[in-house]
């Protein structure tokens, strides 16, 4: 196995940058993604440059904090604030809505790469670069910016949802769509360090390239964190090599 194992929401808080410098320092993980319009993206974006064995990709964001753009199309996604409602998934995403969204994760790739960041990759906050509606405009954004590798939809499963086919079916043809229309790269498989953990315990091995997801410095994530900071590799997966999304 060649596992990644990337930290989300980079940039979310500074609890959330401390707990992931904190892994990296330790090389617990390997990878993270970054908000570009979060609260304290600026402090990530300094710190970061210490770690220059690890990779970093973007976590497109449409549901949370204020967007960098004022694009009009962005309207339907906004609260009262002006910040993002949280209801991407639950709007029509008409012709102006994607356009708007277009715009906003322009802006966001735009800032990282005025700030230096290499984009290893692409991913989302809430998985919304995998809404099927969206799909054109996740393309167009790796055309505009040249980056091949993006994040799959999760189709690496508890034992308990293992036997569910309609799930992987939907997950397979999703993941087929992304890697050959506009020739992407990929890890085969993809889901949270901790269904990864319970799939070893169980006896589940897989084979190839993983990425799993982990979300450290959120309170509804500890258990996973102290996992990732204990001895699971040497006693569950000690022929396992971590990689970053630089060695995909």
């Amino acid at each position: 196995m060649r596992i990644i194992i990337n930290c989300d929401d980079l940039g979310a808080s500074k609890e959330i940058n401390d707990c992931i410098f904190d892994l990296m320092e330790q090389r617990r993980v390997t990878s993270a993604t970054l908000m570009m319009n979060a609260p304290e993206t600026e402090d990530a974006l300094v710190r970061m440059r210490s770690y220059p064995a690890c990779s970093f990709g973007i976590h497109l964001n449409g549901t949370q904090f204020a967007p960098l753009t004022a694009h009009a199309g962005l309207g339907p996604l906004l609260n009262d604030k002006g910040e993002f409602a949280g209801n991407l998934k639950r709007i029509p995403l008409t012709a102006e809505v994607r356009e708007g969204i277009f715009a906003e994760w322009c802006a966001q790739i735009g800032r990282g790469l005025a700030a230096g960041v290499p984009f290893s990759h692409i991913d989302s906050h809430q998985f919304v670069h995998t809404v099927p509606r969206l799909f054109g405009v996740l393309k167009r954004i790796q055309k505009k910016f040249h980056i091949r590798k993006v994040r799959l939809t999760p189709n690496l499963f508890l034992p308990s949802e293992s036997n569910s086919v309609r799930l992987r079916a939907s997950k397979f043809a999703w993941n087929f769509a992304l890697r050959h229309y506009f020739p992407t790269i990929t890890a085969g498989e993809l889901g949270s360090f901790l269904a990864f953990y319970e799939r070893l315990q169980a006896g589940h091995h897989s084979k190839g390239s993983i990425e799993l997801m982990c979300h450290p410095g959120r309170k509804k994530f500890e258990a996973e964190t102290e996992l990732l900071r204990g001895n699971w590799k040497e006693t569950l997966a000690r022929d396992a090599q971590l990689i970053s999304y630089n060695e995909l």
